[in-house]
């Protein structure tokens, strides 16, 4: 019987009690939970059809592909973001603002001095380089101000925070350019004759390219350390300056690529709209996958699954008709439950408790089994 008690014991609270550590669990449950929700609801939220758009071409339209296609920005920000967070231990809350002057660089180059071109004035590889490359070079000076001015991050991005959307106007002459080409949507929407939508694509590339880098070079368990303890690492050899410069770098790089994709979704640009609030959803999908925000050891993969929690949370919002103005308070009550929960003192605190239970449970069904 003792080796009953044992195996019982060892068995269904240490398996369950493994499941909870694990640190993608938290966003795993939230899903898990929006889909039950769903299910009971409206299963027909989980519908996916073959329809054609405008266009007459076939697409796959439905909620879990709205949800797909409109969670690519967010999931490709949660790389950046990430990286970020791991490495100065702070957030950058000017990406929104960062994203409107990439989309602005992208329209001008573009449309050159028409604002309403009827031939683009470059080709579109060109201005998607051009946009990457003035985003990145904004990151860089994000991470001068963290890396070697060592003002909080969240400060020293308020100041792109605040002045923004300002240049994106600028950069334009404060006029709303408008691409009438019909190729330059492509890479915002559909294809012709892929039923997929493109920015999925592009986000799943972004994420292969990340993963690679993460496995042959030792960016990850640098950014880890500088975040962890910057005085450490020098000593060992790594540089927490040039770390966390090239982290805000490569974060200025997804601001490109989201910012490109944001433009191409309309063939236009709002200043004072396009990606509001996107930082505070980047941010929570860094937290929401379990990543400590005060920085050190992160899981990308569990960053970027928590930016498709978010946008599930936001589409099944919507779904349920809440207003826009309303959004955001919807979804900071329940953010902040999944956030609370998967912090790590409230966390080791459950394991406490489930240590606690778990035993006295598995001890009367033991007993109950060996009668």
């Amino acid at each position: 019987m003792s080796e009953k008690l044992k195996t019982t014991n060892g068995g269904v609270g240490s398996f369950l009690l493994r499941i909870v550590r694990q640190q993608i669990f938290i966003p795993i449950a939230a899903l898990l939970i929006l889909v039950l929700f769903n299910l009971i609801m409206d299963p027909s939220f989980f519908k996916i059809t073959l329809s054609t758009n405008s266009a007459g071409n076939p697409v796959f339209s439905g909620y879990l592909i709205t949800i797909l296609d409109n969670a690519s920005e967010l999931a490709i920000l949660a790389i950046g973001m990430t990286l970020v967070t791991a490495s100065s231990g702070g957030q950058d809350i000017s990406v929104g603002s960062a994203i409107a002057i990439a989309g602005s660089v992208l329209l001008r180059v573009l449309c050159g001095t028409n604002s309403r071109p009827e031939v683009l004035q470059a080709p579109i590889i060109v201005a998607f380089l051009a946009c990457c490359f003035v985003a990145m070079l904004f990151g860089g000076f994000n991470g001068i101000l963290v890396a070697y001015f060592r003002i909080q991050p969240m400060v020293a991005t308020l100041i792109l925070y605040t002045a923004g959307r300002s240049i994106a106007a600028w950069i334009n002459n404060n006029e709303l350019p408008i691409i009438s080409d019909p190729t330059f949507g492509y890479y915002g929407n559909f294809i012709p004759g892929i039923p997929v939508p493109t920015p999925i694509f592009i986000a799943l590339a972004c994420m292969i390219i990340i993963a690679l880098v993460l496995k042959f070079t030792n960016l990850g368990l640098y950014a880890q350390a500088a975040g962890i303890n910057a005085h450490s690492s020098r000593l060992n050899g790594i540089n927490p300056e040039v770390i966390k410069l090239i982290s805000y770098m490569i974060l200025g790089i997804c601001v490109g690529v989201a910012g490109f994709i944001k433009v191409t979704r309309f063939s236009t640009i709002n200043y004072s709209v396009v990606a509001k609030d996107i930082e505070m959803d980047a941010i929570l999908a860094v937290a929401l996958g379990g990543n400590a925000l005060s920085g050190g050891k992160f899981n990308m993969g569990a960053s970027i699954f928590g930016a498709y929690v978010i946008q599930f949370l936001t589409t099944t919002l919507y779904k349920l008709n809440v207003t826009s103005t309303a959004l955001p308070a919807y979804k900071a009550i329940v953010v902040i439950v999944l956030v609370v929960l998967s912090a790590p003192t409230v966390r080791a605190k459950l394991s406490v408790l489930w240590k606690k239970i778990a035993p006295k449970k598995d001890v009367k069904e033991a007993s109950a089994d060996a009668a």
